[in-house]
């Protein structure tokens, strides 16, 4: 009969954190500059009206307050809780992505789409290794704290 590896007197293999750490930086970097500066550029020469690339900076770098606020977090990638609040973010401007992706797939080119899923393709990269990250890190829950000496 087959033994079960949780069973096993073996400890538990540590994975590395540091190549997933620094992956989601620099996936978390592109991102940043590539919704900041490339996606207004990139619609600016694709979409037939020709949008502003000026308003589609600063529209975009209203829409990236709360990433900025998180960047330092996802730089260093070492806090659970840091991260998992920064995954709860990523999750929504992923789901932001989406719907816009979404909405530009009825009457849009080609250009323009692919614009779009890309950022949506950079946003869900980073939710990959953001969760890899979060399980690898040790758990929350079994933290020994010392008791204080009165």
């Amino acid at each position: 009969m087959a033994k079960n590896r949780s069973d096993s007197k073996f400890p538990k293999a540590i994975k590395p954190v540091a190549p997933i750490a620094k992956r989601l930086a620099v996936t978390w970097l592109i991102w940043l500059v590539y919704r900041l500066l490339g996606l207004p550029i990139f619609i600016s020469i694709f979409n037939p009206s020709s949008p502003d690339i000026i308003g589609g900076i600063v529209w975009q770098a209203l829409w990236l307050v709360p990433a900025l606020i998180l960047t330092p977090w996802i730089l260093r990638g070492r806090s659970p809780y840091a991260l998992l609040i920064s995954s709860m973010f990523t999750l929504v401007y992923l789901g932001a992505s989406g719907v816009v992706l979404f909405t530009r797939i009825y009457g849009s080119s080609w250009a323009e789409i692919a614009v779009y899923l890309i950022d949506f393709v950079w946003l869900l990269a980073i939710n990959v290794w953001l969760f890899i990250l979060l399980k690898r890190l040790p758990s929350m829950n079994n933290v020994v704290k010392t008791p204080r000496s009165r």
